[in-house]
């Protein structure tokens, strides 16, 4: 299969930008590699400790045997809905591996925070920080150096890229990818959005909200709209780091835990011990980045991903840049309708046809490279196929080669729009993305003034006054990585939807997040630079016109040119996001991040 013309030529702009850096990273993955356990080469000691608390079998395995020995990495706590799941895997795991001569080792945890608690707390400005944290606590796991290959649990918004991150720092190192599924559905996302819009509104009190979140949010699994949790779990599938069709099924069933043992069991066949050895450093590249870009598209994916997609790849030594996201969303089309961009949730997806009829139908159109390693093996067709059940066997069948609901699930014939989900606007404010897969179609134009606010909080108050009932382009800044470790502001998502519902024209600017929940509120996000490192927002003024148009990709601000160019940068005293719920550690993250559109990563983009 070959792919468009407009995705070979990313895919081919992509691979001549980073040609000189992918190839440090392939050389420097070749060095590490070593067809012999590492865990040969340690001291007597060293590997003494490494298997010391062993049960007996796995014990004399590791001492004098050559088997692969199988590094589990998880985020498991049993707080979190999503990542609960995963206390039962590693018994699994272990289990999996003894059945095949191996063996598996938890080789460390990595926290795994949850944007859902901490939404509007103090605690979020922790959240994409976390994420270069769990990378550094992936690579503090392997380098002990005791793994022949690698697993890795994780779901939720952070920890996803912060595992990959990590394990390609390792990319000498086959690696599988295992989820722990959704939940089931609850009180739809649909009902729950009224609840929340009623109570900003004074119209419901605190019992009634905190009755239908628990309606929604009930159970063990990711929650069920698609954020940027199930996001993440679909761009592990379309770049071919998880079994094919596993990324949906949902926890606690029969078919999750032979999924999880069958995982296991496909990572040691692909281990550096074999003849099958397939790294993770040459799984993830340029073609299999430009499949994830084009999965996140095709479903109005989140939008965290646009930066979290670029510290990814750099991790590789590939250069993504927002161009290539915007150039490929030019071409891409909109093939779900998930909430919040539809009514429908992840279940709903999933029982339409899921991963399989969404690859298989991109296939088809030329939309994704075919011809790219996964954990399979050669080639992105093995993934259209869904796994069953067969007299407690796994076994995989044929995928639909059609949707059996096209309310939320289509091909590329017959799109829900003709471009992708996401867009990037650009002006004299900087640059922005915006979400425009969930924005009525009478909404990609917004022309207000300005209301300028320094904190979500700050907006909060003005609606509870009164003071938001017309057209509005809120600015909320100061929000960026450099200046609070950038949060995501959905508590500004209900009094703005109430708003653009009594029919004002309504739009949000910020330099901080809303990402994969982005509402059907024009916003946008992300902007760069942020008002703390002198960007242009910082000069912005209440009564400003502001113009944002999704179609045009612009962010105006309708202001003569040299008095707005003349204006004195705003300053805001940042010296209370410096302290308390753990943000007094993290003062050198916030010096050293870098832009949204750089990944907001303090390892760089080197």
């Amino acid at each position: 299969m070959s792919v468009q013309k407009s995705i070979a030529s990313v895919t081919e702009a992509i691979t001549k930008r980073s040609a000189e850096r992918r190839a440090r990273y392939l050389a420097k993955i070749a060095k590490a590699f070593d067809d012999k356990p590492k865990r040969k080469s340690l001291g007597c000691a060293n590997l003494a400790h490494g298997f010391a608390a062993c049960e007996p079998h796995d014990k004399a395995q590791l001492r004098s045997g050559d088997g692969p020995n199988l590094g589990i990495i998880t985020s498991f706590n049993d707080m979190l809905s999503a990542h609960q799941p995963f206390e039962r895997y590693p018994d699994l795991i272990r289990a999996a591996a003894r059945e095949v001569g191996g063996t598996a080792q938890v080789a460390g945890g990595v926290p795994a925070m949850c944007d859902g608690v901490t939404q509007g707390e103090i605690g979020m400005e922790l959240s994409l920080f976390s994420r270069d944290i769990i990378a550094m606590s992936t690579a503090v796991a392997l380098s002990h150096q005791m793994f022949d290959a690698a697993v890795y649990l994780g779901v939720c918004d952070k920890i996803v890229p912060g595992l990959i991150i990590g394990a390609l720092t390792f990319g000498h190192l086959p690696s599988v990818f295992i989820p722990a599924g959704p939940m089931t559905t609850g009180l739809s996302n649909d009902e729950k959005s009224k609840i929340r819009m009623l109570y900003a509104q004074g119209k419901v009190g605190r019992a009634e909200l905190l009755e239908a979140e628990a309606q929604a949010y009930h159970g063990p699994g990711t929650c069920t709209f698609y954020g940027t949790a199930n996001s993440n779990q679909m761009l592990m599938e379309i770049m071919g780091l998880h079994l094919p069709g596993t990324t949906f099924v949902n926890p606690g069933t029969a078919l999750r835990d032979e999924i999880t043992k069958a995982s296991a069991k496909q990572a040691l066949s692909i281990s550096t011990l074999g003849n099958r050895c397939t790294p993770i450093g040459k799984i993830y590249d340029e073609k299999a980045v430009v499949n994830g870009v084009v999965g996140l598209l095709a479903t109005g994916g989140s939008t965290n991903h646009t930066m979290h997609l670029i510290a990814m790849a750099a991790a590789a030594g590939i250069h993504l840049t927002w161009d290539d996201i915007a150039d490929l969303s030019a071409v891409v089309p909109l093939l779900t309708r998930i909430y919040p961009n539809g009514k429908a949730d992840v279940n709903h997806f999933h029982a339409a046809g899921g991963m399989g009829v969404l690859i298989g139908g991109l296939l088809k159109a030329g939309l994704l490279h075919e011809d790219v390693h996964t954990i399979m093996g050669q080639g992105l067709s093995a993934y259209v196929k869904e796994p069953a059940l067969n007299n407690g066997e796994l076994s995989w069948k044929p995928a639909e080669q059609k949707s059996r609901d096209i309310t939320v699930l289509r091909g590329p014939e017959d799109p829900f729009q003709t471009t992708g989900g996401l867009n990037v606007l650009e002006g004299p404010l900087g640059r922005a993305v915006i979400k425009s897969s969930s924005i009525p179609a009478d909404r990609y134009v917004i022309e207000a003034p300005a209301r300028v606010f320094h904190s979500q909080e700050e907006l909060s108050e003005a609606f509870k006054r009164g003071e938001m009932h017309k057209d509005v382009v809120a600015v909320v800044r100061f929000q960026g990585p450099k200046a609070n470790g950038m949060p995501e502001l959905h508590r500004m998502t209900p009094p703005l939807a109430v708003l653009q519902d009594l029919g004002f024209r309504v739009a949000l600017i910020t330099d901080g997040r809303m990402s994969g929940a982005s509402g059907k509120i024009p916003a946008a996000i992300h902007i760069t630079p942020e008002a703390a490192d002198g960007g242009p927002i910082a000069k912005l003024r209440d009564g400003d016109i502001i113009r944002l148009d999704v179609s045009k990709g612009t962010l105006k601000v309708l202001v003569d040119a040299k008095e707005f160019a003349a204006r004195p940068l705003a300053q805001k005293d940042l010296s209370a996001n410096q302290l308390g719920v753990g943000r007094e550690l993290f003062g050198s993250f916030r010096q050293l991040v870098g832009a949204a559109d750089h990944g907001a990563t303090i390892f760089g983009i080197n």
